[in-house]
């Protein structure tokens, strides 16, 4: 049975301080793993010797949270090299790789646990790994490993019986003879292939070490008692090893919590966290005491259970001795908890071959059944089978470089490519009718270079395709052709990926015009292959993306296929929520890059379809394809103006709470030459400055004058004393004197002047003041929609940011005035405003809708002048209204 491998770290090619490669060797949870050097040179290789020869059946990778490689590389080996350095691997075989996702959906908070079944004999494993996937937390572009497990069984020498019969013989002697019925059990032990979940990584990197100790040696007892048909004690293991996995992991989560407490050295959170472990520790040895489940002997402390390194089975079944081991680094792991991922569960058995219409797509398992398809197979290009929490079909296809390419043996002259089998000969029945069976052989060839020689057979057989062939005949052999085209255009090695674009243009722009054929087959060419070259643009190899969109884009450009416009139409087709990452943003960028080339009108692309799709991709879960969508509907706004606006939600406070559409709505104002809204609230901040300054010297001048009156009257006032007393002796024995005249407090000539028209009067109390406010100052006026009055100047900005009805109003590009929501799109539409100038060039009237010249003392002439505004009605009414006499003077 498959069971848990411990292993040492032989050597790595290099490590950050205090994450060395022998970090590797323990699984808890408080490990951190090993990390490669800042800035490093890729790849970066760890080597690991088993403590026996073994046959792997499962490797488990756990990825750091964001330093991720963006490809792992498994080798395996008999032996190393007698002088061993990391760039000598003559003596290992190739397994596959797997890649690993970016982790951008969680944001990188979160740890990918990825599950890799294989099936091979060896006591050497290289794991390589490849540059990693860039984010803005890994600013040191590292590579990261917190945890690696291996599961197998003892290996022989020999086939696959000689390690059946040897695994056998092993229960003999450890007098654990397996049942041929494992329901007997309990458990799936009975069957070969069977992993136990202990052994799974999972379980040791988020399990206290010694709860996952105790739940091992339940679990041993639990099959004892199994044996021994003491089912119902086996029952109440069953249920305490359920239990106990909960408190593992919930002890586990304090031990992390402890440990970032100490590194933030909050020691008081520290001692909370360690009291409450030992409470919940020993409240749950009580309880297992008292069930009489574990011995009543003291149970040994987390400070003296040390973590040990993987150099014994964690299987009960499978005991094996254990070579003496290098010393280990000592070094203090830093604490790097995130939240677990859950993977899925594998089959039961390895899966059969995949079908796939390419024959390089091997099996996801080395069924011993398959060995006779797998000879004419390049191990080398060979995925690894992988499970993980987001399944991604794209991340297990295998990824070709022009090295990987050129390893395989290419015997095109060497021989001829394999018959075809009975389900391809059916499939292609009709090209082999119209191109010959050695031909489709050929491209249905399990060999790459086969498949290559083939398109380019069929290439030189059309360029050499005479001028007078019949119609018919040249349809069918195009017709044919696209068939195989679209077949390689799907295949993973990059030279028969390339040969089949080759053949497509030159079928387009060179075959079909010279035999002048109609253009129902140029239509027929590319409706035939474009799905399947968009779906090349999502591949995960960047090469092979790349050259999928820039065919694509060519070919959206030949004279031939630009008339039918039919590319545009795939493009403006809603991005699938479950489409890659890369399929999404290939798309995105096309439609940008060939909007900008084709434009709208008789393309394909239209406002309508256009709009639609970039403001459905505004809600895509990807930044970068939220962000070309910007880009594209500012570059339609250019072109296209007010229509755009119907396509977008109001520009209002609220929908500017989204950062895309604030993005969006100040692109618009740029394009048009307006100001931002940072723009104008510096505006505001610098007019603000200035009206308070103008008040302020205003006063200080009033002031001034008020000064000066008082000296003049304090002059003529001593002046006057002296006959103003004889005066008053003269009266003193006849009349009483009248009373001295009241005395003029020093704001009363503040008080008699309106700020905003700058009239003085001496009706202009307090009361008189806010009368004159409210009904007659030629400068102000009351908002008919929150009754408010303010200044004629400063209503449209009232309108759009203060008034209770604010929300009703929108703003518009031309006149810049304040417009009801509802009657915007018809203002705009008609274009029967009076547009606005720049504010340093003119003011501009809300009331009368006229431009005059800027500055404030212009405000004044206009809406007080006989000849500037005709539509305040203020200024009408005083021009009308008979002169009333002042307050207390007779008439």
């Amino acid at each position: 049975m498959p069971h848990k491998i411990g292993f040492v770290v032989v050597s790595s090619s290099g490590h950050e301080d205090g994450f060395s490669a022998r970090e590797l060797m323990i699984h808890a949870p408080t490990v951190s793993g090993w990390r490669s050097p800042r800035f490093c040179q890729f790849p970066q290789e760890i080597v690991l010797q088993m403590v026996e020869r073994c046959r792997i059946r499962k490797l488990q990778l756990l990825a750091h949270q964001y330093m991720i490689p963006s490809k792992v590389e498994f080798y395996i080996s008999e032996s190393l090299p007698e002088y061993f350095v990391p760039y000598q691997a003559e003596r290992f075989r190739r397994l596959g790789y797997v890649s690993l996702c970016d982790n951008e959906k969680t944001g990188c908070k979160a740890r990918e646990l990825k599950s890799v079944y294989v099936d091979a004999v060896g006591q050497f494993l290289k794991l390589i790994f490849h540059e990693n996937h860039v984010n803005k937390y890994n600013i040191y572009n590292q590579v990261a490993l917190v945890a690696v497990n291996i599961i197998g069984d003892p290996a022989d020498f020999g086939d696959e019986s000689h390690i059946t019969s040897r695994e056998k013989l092993i229960d003999h002697y450890l007098g654990q003879h397996s049942s041929e019925d494992p329901a007997l059990e309990g458990t799936c032990t009975g069957k070969s292939d069977y992993i136990s979940p202990l052994d799974d990584l999972a379980f040791d990197m988020y399990q206290d070490p010694e709860v996952a100790q105790i739940i091992r040696k339940l679990d041993e007892r639990k099959r004892e008692a199994v044996q021994k048909e003491r089912y119902d004690y086996a029952k109440k293991l069953k249920q305490a090893i359920a239990d106990l996995q909960k408190v593992g992991e919930r002890l586990g989560r304090y031990e992390v919590e402890k440990r970032c407490a100490v590194e933030k050295e909050d020691y008081d959170l520290a001692k909370e966290k360690k009291q409450q472990m030992e409470q919940f520790r020993n409240q749950v040895y009580e309880q297992l005491q008292l069930h009489s489940l574990v011995d009543a002997e003291p149970m040994r402390r987390p400070s003296d259970l040390p973590l040990q390194p993987l150099t014994h089975s964690a299987s009960p079944r499978h005991k094996q001795q254990v070579p003496s081991l290098p010393p280990q680094e000592e070094s203090a792991p830093e604490s790097r908890f995130a939240e677990p991922f859950l993977q899925e569960k594998p089959p039961a058995h390895p899966p059969g071959p995949s079908q796939h219409s390419t024959a390089d797509q091997s099996p996801p398992a080395t069924d011993p059944h398959l060995k006779t398809h797998l000879q004419s197979v390049p191990y080398d290009e060979r995925p690894l089978p992988a499970t993980r929490k987001q399944p991604a079909a794209a991340a297990l296809e295998p990824e070709k470089s022009d090295s990987d390419v050129s390893e395989a043996p290419k015997r095109g002259a060497a021989g001829e490519p394999e018959p075809l089998t009975e389900k391809a000969l059916r499939e292609a029945s009709p090209a082999v009718d119209v191109l010959g069976e050695s031909l489709v052989a050929g491209a249905y060839s399990k060999t790459w270079s086969y498949r290559e020689d083939a398109l380019l057979a069929l290439y030189k057989q059309l360029m050499e395709t005479p001028a007078g062939t019949p119609k018919e005949e040249l349809k069918s052999m195009l017709r044919a052709s696209i068939f195989l085209v679209r077949r390689a255009i799907r295949d993973i090695v990059t030279p028969v990926f390339q040969a089949s674009l080759k053949l497509l243009k030159m079928i387009i722009t060179q075959y079909i015009p010279k035999h002048k054929l109609s253009k129902l087959e140029t239509a027929h060419c590319v409706e035939r292959t474009i799905p399947v070259l968009l779906t090349r643009t999502g591949d995960s190899s960047a090469r092979l993306r790349v050259i999928a969109s820039n065919f694509i884009q060519e070919m959206a450009l030949f004279k031939e296929v630009r008339s039918l416009q039919i590319i545009p139409s795939y493009l403006v087709q809603p991005l699938k929520a479950n489409c890659s990452t890369h399929l999404a943003m290939s798309q995105m960028s096309l439609l940008a890059r060939l909007l900008k080339d084709l434009g709208t009108g008789t393309t394909g692309f239209t406002i309508d379809n256009v709009m639609k799709f970039s403001v459905s991709a505004l809600e895509h879960r990807v930044y970068e394809v939220r962000e070309t969508a910007v880009r594209v509907i500012l570059d339609m706004y250019k072109q296209h103006r007010a229509f755009i606006l119907e396509y977008l939600p109001p520009d209002d406070s609220t929908t500017r709470k989204n950062v895309l559409y604030k993005t969006i709505f100040e692109g618009f104002a740029k394009i048009d030459g307006r100001p931002t809204d940072a723009e104008i609230r510096a505006q505001k901040k610098a007019a603000t400055e200035e009206a308070e300054k103008r008040k302020k010297d205003e006063i200080k001048a009033l002031q001034g004058q008020l000064a000066a009156l008082k000296d003049i009257q304090a002059e003529a006032q001593g002046k006057e004393g002296p006959s103003m007393e004889v005066e008053s002796q003269d009266t003193q024995g006849g009349k009483a004197a009248p009373p001295p005249a009241p005395e003029i407090p020093d704001n009363h000539y503040l008080d008699n002047l309106c700020i905003f028209c700058g009239e003085r009067s001496e009706s202009f109390t307090e009361e008189g003041l806010d009368l004159h406010y409210w009904k007659h100052c030629l400068m102000l006026t009351r908002c008919t929609h929150c009754k408010q009055v303010v200044e004629i100047s400063s209503l449209t900005e009232h309108l759009l940011t203060e008034c209770d009805k604010k929300d009703g109003f929108g703003k518009c590009y031309r006149c810049s005035e304040a417009i009801l929501k509802e009657e915007l799109p018809r203002h705009i539409k008609t274009k029967e405003c009076n547009p606005a100038k720049p504010e340093k060039l003119a003011n501009r009237c809300p009331l009368c809708h006229e431009n005059f010249s800027p500055g404030e003392e212009a405000w004044k002439v206009h809406l007080m002048g006989p000849a500037g505004c005709t539509m305040n009605l203020r200024k009408t009414h005083v021009l009308h209204k008979v002169p009333a006499p002042l307050p207390g003077k007779a008439p």
